[in-house]
């Protein structure tokens, strides 16, 4: 299962985030990073899915 949220974190980093934490501050941080650039957006994604 986390093999299909990181490459929803890839497509769509806000909606790999959600589907591992749900609407906390992380998903919201990830919106902020999402918004002010992509990449970082992927990357904060990808370790808030490893991480938990």
């Amino acid at each position: 299962m986390d093999l299909v949220r990181i490459i929803l974190a890839i497509i769509l980093p806000p909606l790999g985030v959600f589907m591992q934490v749900g609407l906390g501050k992380h998903f919201w941080i990830n919106i902020l990073l999402t918004l002010l650039g992509y990449i970082p957006g992927i990357i904060h994604a990808v370790w808030v899915i490893a991480k938990y």
